[in-house]
């Protein structure tokens, strides 16, 4: 007995066991059983289209938890979205902003990237401050935005295409003349 008795604690102590334990720091139980992305659900989705690819850029105003908006309240409208290359930023056309608001857009790193996360926002001219959170892929982008908004840009130091099929094909025409004038022309030094 005494025999099996250790056989059966030497197993138990070479037994690998890890044990996570989680405490609820939530009331409502419910509260996990929320998709991966709840912003996907709950937001617009504009679908910026650069060189033939599309982009899905989502975005909404308000908090994504904001229950108690009142469906009465007209909210801002977004109109346009494209990509500035030469400013390597992000231009929104806004049709209209009936009150001060809040803006937050979930921007695809492949479509816009900064350098440490320093983007510039520009509201209708001015330097504005924003919010931003860092997801695997994207950024969360918030702000807030002035009544009777027109133009906001997101200045970073990368946007797609940061040399489109266009800039190359100039580039290696450039190119092979600069070769071909080379070799033609003598140069008297």
């Amino acid at each position: 007995m005494k025999i099996f008795l250790v056989f059966v604690i030497i197993t138990l102590a070479i037994i690998p066991t890890s044990t996570a334990f989680g405490s609820h720091i939530f009331d409502d139980r419910d509260a996990f059983a929320q998709y991966l992305d709840i912003a996907q659900l709950s937001s617009e989705k504009y679908l910026l289209k650069i060189d033939e690819k599309t982009y899905d850029v989502y975005y909404g105003y308000h908090g994504s938890f904001e229950v108690d908006i009142k469906k009465t309240d007209e909210l801002p409208k977004l109109v346009h979205m494209n990509i500035n290359p030469d400013r390597k930023s992000l231009e929104i056309t806004m049709e209209s902003v009936p009150s001060k608001s809040v803006l937050w857009l979930r921007l695809p790193l492949e479509v816009i990237s900064a350098e440490n996360e320093q983007y510039r926002l520009v509201i209708d001219g001015i330097d504005t401050k924003y919010d931003l959170t860092k997801f695997p892929d994207q950024y969360a982008l918030g702000m807030i935005i002035p009544k009777d908004t027109k133009y906001i840009e997101i200045i970073g130091t990368h946007v797609v295409p940061e040399f489109g099929s266009f800039s190359i094909a100039i580039l290696g025409i450039s190119f092979i003349g600069i070769i071909y004038f080379v070799r033609n022309v003598h140069f008297l030094i």
